[in-house]
C-alpha cells in the first residue's frame, strides 16, 4: 500500500468518494444552518468541522488525480476532468468559511443586529455557494466517469455471466 495505490487501485478513485459525499452534505448543512439558526446551534462545532473535512478532502483527491493523470493515456476527456477538478477547491473553501461564520454567528446573541445581518448575508451566500459546489461536483464526476468508461464497456450483453444465470 502506498499513497498513490491501495489494493491495486489508484487512491484517486477511492478518495473521490469522500468528496462526492462530503461536498453535498456540507452544502446542505451550511444552507440549513444559515436559514434555520436553531439547527445551526444543534449542529454546533460539527458544522465547521464537517466543512473542514470537506475542504481537506478536495486537495487530497486532486493530488491523487494528478498522479493518476500521469499514469493513464492522456486524451481530451482526461484533460477536461483534470481541468474541472482544479476548480472545486474555491467552492470547498467557501463552504468552510460560511460554515465557520454561521457557527460563530449562532453563538452570539440572537438580539444582536450585527449577528442578524451576518446571518442574512450568510444565508444568501450559502445558497449560492452550496449550489455552485454541488453543480461543480456533479460536472467533475460526470467528466471523470466519461474519462474512465468511454468505450470501456459493451452496450449489449456479452451473454457470459459468472453467476450461472
Amino acid at each position: 500500500m502506498s499513497l498513490t495505490v491501495v489494493n491495486g487501485l489508484p487512491v484517486h478513485v477511492l478518495i473521490v468518494h469522500f468528496v462526492v459525499v462530503l461536498v453535498p452534505l456540507s452544502a446542505l448543512a451550511v444552507v440549513v444552518g444559515a436559514i434555520w439558526p436553531s439547527a445551526a446551534r444543534r449542529m454546533g462545532i460539527v458544522l465547521p468541522v464537517l466543512a473542514l473535512l470537506t475542504l481537506a478532502s478536495v486537495p487530497l483527491a486532486t493530488g491523487a488525480g494528478e498522479w493518476l493523470e500521469e499514469h493513464v493515456d492522456s486524451n481530451a476527456l482526461v484533460r477536461r476532468h483534470a481541468e474541472l477538478g482544479d476548480g472545486l477547491l474555491p467552492w470547498a473553501a467557501g463552504l468552510f468559511v460560511l460554515a465557520t461564520v454561521i457557527w460563530w454567528s449562532t453563538r452570539r446573541s440572537a438580539a444582536s443586529r450585527s449577528a442578524l445581518g451576518v446571518r442574512v448575508a450568510a444565508a444568501v451566500l450559502s445558497v449560492g455557494v452550496a449550489a455552485g459546489a454541488v453543480v461543480d461536483v456533479y460536472r467533475i464526476g460526470d467528466s471523470g466517469a466519461k474519462a474512465a468508461w468511454q468505450d470501456g464497456f459493451s452496450k449489449t450483453a456479452t451473454g457470459e455471466r459468472g453467476d450461472n444465470g
